[in-house]
Protein backbone atom coordinates (compact mmCIF):
# COMPACT_ATOMS: atom_id res chain seq x y z
CA UNK A 1 0.00 0.00 0.00
CA UNK A 2 1.27 3.49 -0.89
CA UNK A 3 0.20 6.55 1.04
CA UNK A 4 1.30 10.15 1.33
CA UNK A 5 3.93 10.27 4.04
CA UNK A 6 5.49 12.97 6.14
CA UNK A 7 7.35 15.81 4.43
CA UNK A 8 10.75 14.35 5.27
CA UNK A 9 9.75 11.16 3.44
CA UNK A 10 9.01 12.90 0.15
CA UNK A 11 11.44 12.84 -2.75
CA UNK A 12 11.12 15.67 -5.30
CA UNK A 13 12.46 15.84 -8.83
CA UNK A 14 12.67 18.82 -11.19
CA UNK A 15 9.36 19.29 -12.95
CA UNK A 16 7.76 16.35 -11.12
CA UNK A 17 7.03 17.72 -7.69
CA UNK A 18 7.08 15.30 -4.76
CA UNK A 19 6.89 11.55 -5.08
CA UNK A 20 4.98 9.62 -2.42
CA UNK A 21 7.07 6.86 -0.91
CA UNK A 22 5.86 3.52 0.47
CA UNK A 23 4.31 3.63 3.94
CA UNK A 24 6.34 2.22 6.81
CA UNK A 25 4.77 -1.26 6.79
CA UNK A 26 8.17 -2.88 7.34
CA UNK A 27 10.59 -2.54 10.28
CA UNK A 28 11.85 0.97 10.94
CA UNK A 29 15.44 0.12 9.97
CA UNK A 30 14.35 -1.34 6.63
CA UNK A 31 12.07 1.63 5.95
CA UNK A 32 14.87 4.09 6.71
CA UNK A 33 17.19 2.19 4.39
CA UNK A 34 14.57 2.29 1.61
CA UNK A 35 14.16 6.06 2.03
CA UNK A 36 17.94 6.52 1.90
CA UNK A 37 18.18 4.49 -1.33
CA UNK A 38 15.37 6.45 -2.98
CA UNK A 39 16.86 9.76 -1.84
CA UNK A 40 20.20 8.77 -3.35
CA UNK A 41 18.52 7.81 -6.61
CA UNK A 42 16.71 11.16 -6.60
CA UNK A 43 20.08 12.93 -6.24
CA UNK A 44 21.43 10.96 -9.19
CA UNK A 45 18.32 11.75 -11.25
CA UNK A 46 18.74 15.46 -10.52
CA UNK A 47 22.36 15.22 -11.63
CA UNK A 48 21.31 13.55 -14.89
CA UNK A 49 18.68 16.24 -15.47
CA UNK A 50 21.36 18.90 -14.94
CA UNK A 51 23.67 17.08 -17.36
CA UNK A 52 21.22 17.63 -20.22
CA UNK A 53 22.50 21.22 -20.37
CA UNK A 54 26.05 22.45 -20.74
CA UNK A 55 27.63 24.00 -17.65
CA UNK A 56 28.00 27.30 -19.48
CA UNK A 57 24.27 27.26 -20.27
CA UNK A 58 23.41 26.53 -16.65
CA UNK A 59 25.59 29.43 -15.49
CA UNK A 60 24.01 31.77 -18.02
CA UNK A 61 20.48 30.69 -17.06
CA UNK A 62 21.26 31.16 -13.37
CA UNK A 63 22.53 34.70 -14.01
CA UNK A 64 19.49 35.47 -16.18
CA UNK A 65 17.11 34.15 -13.52
CA UNK A 66 18.80 36.26 -10.82
CA UNK A 67 18.28 39.35 -12.94
CA UNK A 68 14.61 38.51 -13.44
CA UNK A 69 14.16 37.85 -9.72
CA UNK A 70 15.78 41.18 -8.85
CA UNK A 71 13.53 43.03 -11.28
CA UNK A 72 10.41 41.31 -9.92
CA UNK A 73 11.43 42.08 -6.34
CA UNK A 74 12.05 45.76 -7.09
CA UNK A 75 8.65 46.02 -8.80
CA UNK A 76 6.77 43.95 -6.17
CA UNK A 77 5.52 41.32 -8.61
CA UNK A 78 5.65 37.55 -8.31
CA UNK A 79 8.45 35.78 -10.19
CA UNK A 80 7.47 32.12 -9.79
CA UNK A 81 5.00 31.52 -11.16
CA UNK A 82 5.00 34.78 -13.06
CA UNK A 83 2.11 36.19 -15.07
CA UNK A 84 2.63 36.70 -18.82
CA UNK A 85 2.07 40.42 -18.26
CA UNK A 86 5.02 40.46 -15.85
CA UNK A 87 7.32 38.80 -18.37
CA UNK A 88 6.17 41.14 -21.15
CA UNK A 89 6.96 44.17 -18.97
CA UNK A 90 10.34 42.71 -18.02
CA UNK A 91 11.52 42.16 -21.60
CA UNK A 92 10.20 45.62 -22.51
CA UNK A 93 12.44 46.95 -19.74
CA UNK A 94 15.39 45.11 -21.32
CA UNK A 95 14.68 46.13 -24.93
CA UNK A 96 17.24 48.55 -26.27
CA UNK A 97 19.50 48.07 -23.23
CA UNK A 98 20.43 44.47 -23.97
CA UNK A 99 21.05 42.66 -27.23
CA UNK A 100 18.05 40.89 -28.72
CA UNK A 101 19.86 37.56 -28.29
CA UNK A 102 20.29 38.30 -24.58
CA UNK A 103 16.60 39.09 -24.16
CA UNK A 104 15.74 35.85 -25.95
CA UNK A 105 18.04 33.91 -23.62
CA UNK A 106 16.40 35.55 -20.58
CA UNK A 107 13.07 34.22 -21.83
CA UNK A 108 14.57 30.75 -22.21
CA UNK A 109 15.84 30.89 -18.62
CA UNK A 110 12.46 32.01 -17.30
CA UNK A 111 10.81 29.17 -19.20
CA UNK A 112 13.23 26.55 -17.87
CA UNK A 113 12.88 27.66 -14.25
CA UNK A 114 9.09 27.52 -14.53
CA UNK A 115 9.14 24.06 -16.10
CA UNK A 116 11.63 22.74 -13.53
CA UNK A 117 9.33 23.98 -10.77
CA UNK A 118 6.32 22.27 -12.35
CA UNK A 119 4.66 25.46 -13.64
CA UNK A 120 3.40 26.29 -17.10
CA UNK A 121 5.85 28.47 -18.98
CA UNK A 122 4.61 32.06 -19.44
CA UNK A 123 6.71 32.70 -22.55
CA UNK A 124 4.26 30.71 -24.68
CA UNK A 125 1.57 33.28 -23.97
CA UNK A 126 0.49 35.34 -26.99
CA UNK A 127 1.28 38.63 -25.24
CA UNK A 128 4.88 37.59 -24.53
CA UNK A 129 5.40 36.21 -28.03
CA UNK A 130 4.03 39.36 -29.69
CA UNK A 131 6.11 41.61 -27.43
CA UNK A 132 9.27 39.68 -28.28
CA UNK A 133 8.43 39.78 -31.98
CA UNK A 134 8.09 43.55 -31.77
CA UNK A 135 11.44 43.83 -29.98
CA UNK A 136 13.14 41.80 -32.71
CA UNK A 137 11.63 43.94 -35.47
CA UNK A 138 12.47 47.19 -33.70
CA UNK A 139 15.99 46.45 -32.54
CA UNK A 140 17.09 43.90 -35.12
CA UNK A 141 18.57 40.46 -34.66
CA UNK A 142 21.83 40.68 -36.62
CA UNK A 143 24.62 39.33 -34.40
CA UNK A 144 27.68 41.42 -33.62
CA UNK A 145 30.19 39.33 -35.48
CA UNK A 146 33.87 39.52 -34.67
CA UNK A 147 36.46 39.82 -37.43
CA UNK A 148 38.04 36.57 -38.60
CA UNK A 149 41.80 36.14 -38.37
CA UNK A 150 42.42 35.48 -42.05
CA UNK A 151 45.67 33.79 -43.11
CA UNK A 152 47.55 37.01 -43.88
CA UNK A 153 46.67 38.43 -40.45
CA UNK A 154 47.54 35.18 -38.69
CA UNK A 155 51.03 35.34 -40.23
CA UNK A 156 51.42 38.80 -38.70
CA UNK A 157 50.22 37.61 -35.29
CA UNK A 158 52.85 34.88 -35.00
CA UNK A 159 55.71 36.48 -36.95
CA UNK A 160 57.47 38.29 -34.09
CA UNK A 161 56.57 36.12 -31.11
CA UNK A 162 59.53 35.74 -28.74
CA UNK A 163 61.45 32.47 -28.33
CA UNK A 164 60.10 31.94 -24.82
CA UNK A 165 57.69 29.45 -23.28
CA UNK A 166 54.87 32.00 -23.53
CA UNK A 167 55.76 32.80 -27.12
CA UNK A 168 55.79 29.08 -27.99
CA UNK A 169 52.44 28.57 -26.28
CA UNK A 170 50.79 31.51 -28.01
CA UNK A 171 52.18 30.51 -31.42
CA UNK A 172 50.84 26.97 -30.99
CA UNK A 173 47.50 28.16 -29.66
CA UNK A 174 46.93 30.62 -32.51
CA UNK A 175 48.02 28.25 -35.28
CA UNK A 176 46.31 25.13 -33.90
CA UNK A 177 43.15 27.07 -33.05
CA UNK A 178 43.04 28.39 -36.61
CA UNK A 179 43.98 25.26 -38.57
CA UNK A 180 41.76 22.94 -36.55
CA UNK A 181 38.86 25.43 -36.36
CA UNK A 182 38.45 24.62 -32.69
CA UNK A 183 36.04 26.41 -30.42
CA UNK A 184 37.66 28.07 -27.41
CA UNK A 185 36.31 25.43 -25.04
CA UNK A 186 37.63 22.61 -27.25
CA UNK A 187 41.07 24.19 -27.47
CA UNK A 188 41.60 24.62 -23.74
CA UNK A 189 40.12 21.17 -22.95
CA UNK A 190 42.82 19.36 -24.92
CA UNK A 191 44.88 16.79 -23.03
CA UNK A 192 48.16 15.32 -24.26
CA UNK A 193 46.46 11.94 -24.57
CA UNK A 194 44.19 13.52 -27.22
CA UNK A 195 47.17 14.04 -29.56
CA UNK A 196 48.64 11.45 -31.92
CA UNK A 197 51.43 12.53 -34.27
CA UNK A 198 52.10 10.71 -37.54
CA UNK A 199 53.83 11.51 -40.87
CA UNK A 200 50.76 13.39 -42.11
CA UNK A 201 50.45 15.68 -39.10
CA UNK A 202 48.53 15.34 -35.86
CA UNK A 203 45.27 13.54 -35.12
CA UNK A 204 43.43 15.37 -32.38
CA UNK A 205 40.53 13.79 -30.51
CA UNK A 206 37.74 16.11 -29.38
CA UNK A 207 36.10 14.31 -26.48
CA UNK A 208 33.11 16.66 -26.17
CA UNK A 209 32.02 19.93 -27.68
CA UNK A 210 29.14 22.38 -27.91
CA UNK A 211 27.44 20.29 -30.61
CA UNK A 212 28.42 16.95 -29.05
CA UNK A 213 27.10 17.12 -25.50
CA UNK A 214 26.72 13.33 -25.37
CA UNK A 215 30.49 12.99 -25.93
CA UNK A 216 30.43 10.77 -28.99
CA UNK A 217 33.77 12.36 -29.82
CA UNK A 218 35.42 13.41 -33.08
CA UNK A 219 38.89 13.28 -34.60
CA UNK A 220 40.28 16.35 -36.37
CA UNK A 221 43.24 16.16 -38.72
CA UNK A 222 45.89 18.83 -38.29
CA UNK A 223 48.13 18.77 -41.39
CA UNK A 224 51.68 20.08 -41.67
CA UNK A 225 51.86 23.62 -43.00
CA UNK A 226 53.66 24.64 -46.17
CA UNK A 227 55.81 27.15 -44.27
CA UNK A 228 57.81 26.20 -41.18
CA UNK A 229 57.08 29.47 -39.34
CA UNK A 230 53.30 29.03 -39.65
CA UNK A 231 53.07 25.23 -39.43
CA UNK A 232 50.59 24.30 -36.68
CA UNK A 233 52.08 20.83 -36.15
CA UNK A 234 55.64 22.11 -35.69
CA UNK A 235 54.35 24.88 -33.40
CA UNK A 236 52.45 22.35 -31.30
CA UNK A 237 55.51 20.10 -30.95
CA UNK A 238 57.67 23.09 -29.99
CA UNK A 239 55.24 24.05 -27.24
CA UNK A 240 54.94 20.50 -25.90
CA UNK A 241 58.74 20.43 -25.58
CA UNK A 242 58.37 23.08 -22.85
CA UNK A 243 56.17 20.78 -20.73
CA UNK A 244 58.47 18.81 -18.46
CA UNK A 245 55.82 16.98 -16.42
CA UNK A 246 53.20 14.31 -17.07
CA UNK A 247 50.14 16.44 -16.38
CA UNK A 248 47.37 16.21 -19.01
CA UNK A 249 46.57 19.83 -20.02
CA UNK A 250 48.07 20.97 -23.31
CA UNK A 251 47.45 24.72 -23.22
CA UNK A 252 48.37 26.08 -19.79
CA UNK A 253 48.88 29.27 -17.90
CA UNK A 254 52.37 30.75 -17.65
CA UNK A 255 53.78 31.26 -14.16
CA UNK A 256 55.28 34.54 -12.92
CA UNK A 257 58.69 33.04 -13.64
CA UNK A 258 57.81 32.52 -17.30
CA UNK A 259 57.45 28.74 -17.09
CA UNK A 260 54.40 26.59 -17.89
CA UNK A 261 52.08 26.19 -14.89
CA UNK A 262 50.06 23.07 -14.09
CA UNK A 263 46.60 24.57 -14.67
CA UNK A 264 45.00 24.83 -18.08
CA UNK A 265 43.94 28.08 -19.72
CA UNK A 266 40.33 29.23 -19.49
CA UNK A 267 38.22 29.79 -22.60
CA UNK A 268 38.32 33.52 -21.88
CA UNK A 269 42.13 33.39 -21.94
CA UNK A 270 42.00 32.37 -25.61
CA UNK A 271 40.07 35.53 -26.45
CA UNK A 272 42.50 37.67 -24.45
CA UNK A 273 45.51 36.15 -26.23
CA UNK A 274 43.97 36.80 -29.65
CA UNK A 275 43.10 40.38 -28.68
CA UNK A 276 46.58 41.05 -27.23
CA UNK A 277 48.40 39.92 -30.35
CA UNK A 278 45.94 41.68 -32.64
CA UNK A 279 46.66 44.93 -30.79
CA UNK A 280 50.41 44.26 -31.08
CA UNK A 281 50.17 44.37 -34.89
CA UNK A 282 48.06 47.53 -34.94
CA UNK A 283 44.58 46.01 -35.08
CA UNK A 284 41.63 47.13 -32.96
CA UNK A 285 41.39 44.36 -30.32
CA UNK A 286 37.66 44.98 -29.89
CA UNK A 287 37.09 43.52 -33.34
CA UNK A 288 38.53 40.14 -32.36
CA UNK A 289 37.69 37.28 -30.03
CA UNK A 290 38.47 33.62 -29.52
CA UNK A 291 35.99 32.73 -32.27
CA UNK A 292 38.07 34.79 -34.74
CA UNK A 293 40.43 31.82 -35.18
CA UNK A 294 37.64 29.41 -36.11
CA UNK A 295 35.99 31.98 -38.37
CA UNK A 296 39.36 32.76 -39.94
CA UNK A 297 39.88 29.16 -41.04
CA UNK A 298 36.44 28.92 -42.61
CA UNK A 299 36.71 32.28 -44.37
CA UNK A 300 40.29 31.76 -45.58
CA UNK A 301 39.54 28.24 -46.80
CA UNK A 302 36.52 29.50 -48.72
CA UNK A 303 38.62 32.24 -50.34
CA UNK A 304 41.18 29.57 -51.28
CA UNK A 305 38.58 27.47 -53.07
CA UNK A 306 37.64 24.89 -50.43
CA UNK A 307 34.20 23.34 -50.85
CA UNK A 308 31.37 23.48 -48.33
CA UNK A 309 32.04 19.83 -47.54
CA UNK A 310 35.75 20.48 -46.96
CA UNK A 311 35.04 23.33 -44.57
CA UNK A 312 32.28 21.51 -42.68
CA UNK A 313 34.50 18.47 -42.20
CA UNK A 314 37.09 20.62 -40.44
CA UNK A 315 34.78 22.97 -38.53
CA UNK A 316 32.23 20.24 -37.74
CA UNK A 317 29.40 22.67 -38.41
CA UNK A 318 26.01 21.03 -38.65
CA UNK A 319 24.36 23.96 -40.38
CA UNK A 320 25.21 24.47 -44.05
CA UNK A 321 23.80 27.99 -43.85
CA UNK A 322 26.28 28.94 -41.14
CA UNK A 323 29.20 27.73 -43.27
CA UNK A 324 27.82 29.58 -46.29
CA UNK A 325 28.11 32.84 -44.34
CA UNK A 326 31.85 32.30 -44.15
CA UNK A 327 31.99 31.31 -47.82
CA UNK A 328 30.15 34.50 -48.84
CA UNK A 329 32.59 36.56 -46.77
CA UNK A 330 35.59 34.71 -48.18
CA UNK A 331 34.41 35.29 -51.75
CA UNK A 332 33.33 38.89 -51.15
CA UNK A 333 36.03 40.33 -53.43
CA UNK A 334 36.50 37.34 -55.67
CA UNK A 335 34.07 35.02 -57.43
CA UNK A 336 30.66 36.54 -58.05
CA UNK A 337 31.53 40.17 -57.31
CA UNK A 338 29.90 42.14 -60.13
CA UNK A 339 32.16 45.15 -59.63
CA UNK A 340 35.10 43.09 -60.91
CA UNK A 341 33.50 43.02 -64.37
CA UNK A 342 33.04 46.78 -64.75
CA UNK A 343 36.56 47.71 -65.84
CA UNK A 344 37.17 50.19 -63.03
Amino acid sequence: MTVVVDAEELVSLPGMGALALPAASQPAADHAELLAVLAELADQARAYVAATRAKSTLRAYAADWRDFLAWCTSHHVEALPSAPETVALYITHLAGKRRVATVQRRLAAISQYHQDAGHATPIEDRLVRKTMSGIRRTHGVAPRRKSPTRTHLLRELVRDLPETAEGARDRALLLVGFASAFRRSELVALDRSDLIFDPDGARITIRASKTDQEQAGAIVGLPYGEHADTCPVRALRAWLAHLDDDRPPVFRRISRWGTPACSRLSAQSVALIVKRHAAAVGQDPRRFAGHSLRAGLATSAAAGGATERDIMRQTRHRSVEMVRRYIREGELFHKGNAARFTGL
